[in-house]
């Protein structure tokens, strides 16, 4: 954590989002865990073992390499969940999970978490409609990556990850991006230095400071707003 992030406690905005007796009745199967920067979860193939409800972290799912380095799918915060197939009773990820962003997390087994759905219906409720908006941020992203451009693409991830690490000031490098945006490392380079001559970003060495937040949402595709006005749409 950076010492200049706020001190301040944030929680999981599914939990949050419970009412009182369901959200302790959740903690109650939950296990506050702290994640380190870069840990893998889960593998593509791999049996689910846990689900996580971020507080403040955040996780990245990849795609297995077949003929690429990978893509990332998702950016997932404290407004999320990771296990979602579990909530369809999938034991099983397709996806590279890796954590992004060091911090705390509720962890709950896989064998615990049908439990956890039958006593809340308020939890399987809210889940539901949760993987109803990941699709179609999903979705968004598949049309976002085939015709905008890079530039403001890379604008979107970065908002998006100054809102998940609770912070103007993260970590990444020049290869990871590379490998989240789906393009060879120099277009990276290229479209950081012309949001860093715009003084909306400082960037150095894969520490990023966000100088200009409202500079950089003009910077970004519309699909960053519409994003989040779904999801304000549909989990409140």
């Amino acid at each position: 954590m950076h010492p200049e992030k706020n001190s301040a406690l944030f929680d999981n905005r599914l939990l949050a989002s419970l009412p009182d007796e369901d959200h302790r009745q959740v903690l109650m199967h939950c296990e506050s865990v702290e994640l380190a920067l870069d840990e893998v979860i889960s593998e593509p193939g791999e049996q689910i073992r846990h689900v996580y409800f971020p507080v403040d972290c955040f996780f990245s799912l990849v795609t297995p390499p077949i003929d690429h380095a990978g893509l990332e799918v998702r950016l997932v915060g404290s407004e999320g969940m990771v296990g979602t197939p579990l909530v369809l009773g999938i034991d099983v990820t397709l996806l590279r999970t890796v954590v992004r962003g060091a911090g705390p997390a509720w962890r709950m087994t896989a064998e615990r978490f049908p439990e956890a759905l039958g006593q809340s219906p308020a939890l399987r409720i809210t889940l539901n409609r949760y993987l109803f908006v990941v699709t179609n941020q999903v979705e968004q992203m598949v049309a976002c990556t085939r015709f905008h451009v890079l530039e403001a693409r890379l604008a979107r991830w970065l908002l998006m990850t100054r809102d998940r690490a609770h912070s103007d000031h993260f970590h990444a490098t020049h290869e990871f991006l590379a490998l989240l945006l789906g393009v060879r490392r120099v277009g990276v380079t290229k479209a950081a230095t012309a949001l860093q001559k715009r003084n909306l970003i400082h960037y150095s060495r894969g520490d990023i400071r966000v100088l200009d937040r409202p500079g950089l949402q003009a910077a970004a595709c519309a699909c960053y707003g519409e994003s989040e006005a779904m999801y304000e749409r549909f989990m409140g």
